[in-house]
């Protein structure tokens, strides 16, 4: 299946050491060939990069791993195509509008049977399970609110939508609008939370560690989901499968 990496956080922050371990599970450390993509918000805008080449071998990765590029909110995949061909338009994360604001989304799993009824604006652009199962979750969102909601509200409304898709199969996803990170598990993902007393942490992917305690401030705080822990020693938590939880300013809600 694909990976998945998410991070929000109180301050912009930069994803250079969570990715760099990252993207070698994209032909390296693991099989995941089929393409990959990032995306970063900032402020209202998003910026995205996606590729149907290997992670550990793309050069648009290889920018990524080198050019700090901080943001409040960071989705990431990487991709082992189960349904649609080994295409850029296949590569996660995808990117939608909604109440004049972009979301982002990306899917680890497999849906089958899935076919939703789609109409109007959000329309799957690829031919992946994943890229339909985004637009009906949009769909569904604008019918339940008239303009953007709460990030309680929303939630609320992601825990009666999610149970519909998931039934259809592995449905492990991240979701962002640029204010908060939803994170929903079928079985497989975890999240830490780095925050004061900033630590050393060592890659599990790469040979790289860092020390948090000398890039951070204080007040600091950031919170980084996956598909498989990223680090040898770091408290990693697992997901409750079935749960949709959500992450604000570098804290679980």
């Amino acid at each position: 299946m694909c990976q998945l990496l998410g991070m929000n956080c109180n301050t912009p922050t930069d994803a250079t050491f969570s990715f760099s371990g990252f993207s070698q599970r994209g032909g390296v450390t693991d099989h995941h060939s089929d393409g990959w993509g990032i995306a970063f918000f900032e402020g209202a805008g998003v910026r995205h990069f996606v590729d149907h080449q290997e992670a550990s071998r793309s050069p648009v990765a290889e920018l990524i791993r080198r050019y700090p590029i901080k943001s409040q909110n960071v989705i990431a995949h990487i991709r082992k195509a189960t349904q649609g061909a080994v295409s850029l338009e296949n590569c996660h994360p995808f990117v939608r509008e909604l109440w004049g604001r972009y979301w982002v989304f990306a899917h680890n799993g497999n849906l089958e049977n899935f076919y939703p009824r789609l109409h109007g604006h959000f329309q799957p652009v690829g031919q992946t399970d994943s890229e339909g199962a985004f637009c009906w979750i949009m769909q569904e969102l604008s019918k339940s609110h008239a303009t953007v909601p709460s990030v309680q509200e929303l939630t609320l409304t992601l825990r009666e939508l999610v149970p519909q898709i998931a039934k259809h199969g592995t449905f492990n996803f991240l979701l962002s609008n640029g204010q908060a990170l939803w994170a929903h598990a079928s079985n497989n993902l975890y999240y830490v939370i780095r925050q004061y007393p900033f630590k050393t942490a060592t890659l599990k992917d790469e040979d790289m560690q860092v020390n948090f305690a000398e890039q951070t401030k204080p007040t600091d705080r950031v919170a980084v989901v996956v598909t498989a822990p990223l680090t040898l020693d770091e408290p990693w938590t697992a997901f409750v499968p079935g749960e949709v939880m959500v992450f604000k300013d570098g804290a679980l809600l």
